[in-house]
């Protein structure tokens, strides 16, 4: 059963009411692990200082703090300012086990404007859970969150 990324939208949409980017980004990581299934981790990290991520709202088990852009699949998504869409996790030469229980990743950047804001990650416990749609949809659900926050008010 494939996930409705078009109603996720929708629903996110409605969901996220005001500009402040703490209460959207809490809001939205929540959203997204009851909505999205087979997820054990959903957040946000963000880019406070050069080169390194920072965590933010998340659901799940405690996270890593921080991340260097150098370093994972969050820090590739920062450097390359592309979606990352990992089937095995612990194929990835220097990915950061935060949860051993982990198998696959997906981690899509997120710019305000033309500067990198941060990154949303999302984390299963099954091996290549995330499909292309998948990684579409949720790029699609990361679009609503910044059409719906201030993102500049989080520098």
């Amino acid at each position: 059963m494939s996930t409705d990324y078009d109603l996720l939208a929708r629903q996110l949409e409605a969901l996220l009411d005001g500009r402040d980017w703490l209460t959207n980004s809490a809001q939205t990581c929540a959203f997204i692990m009851h909505g999205v299934p087979d997820l054990n981790w959903a957040g946000f990290y963000l880019q406070r200082q050069p080169q390194l991520l920072t965590l933010g709202p998340f659901q799940g088990q405690p996270a890593c703090n921080p991340i260097p852009f150098a370093k994972g699949v969050c820090g590739a998504a920062a450097r390359s300012r592309q979606t990352q869409r990992v089937a095995d996790v612990h194929a990835v030469a220097d990915h950061i086990a935060c949860d051993a229980a982990s198998r696959s990743e997906l981690v899509v950047p997120i710019l305000a404007e033309t500067q990198l804001w941060g990154v949303l990650d999302l984390d299963s416990p099954l091996p290549a859970r995330f499909s292309a749609a998948d990684q579409a949809g949720i790029e699609q659900l990361v679009a609503v969150f910044v059409a719906r926050s201030d993102l500049a008010a989080a520098s």
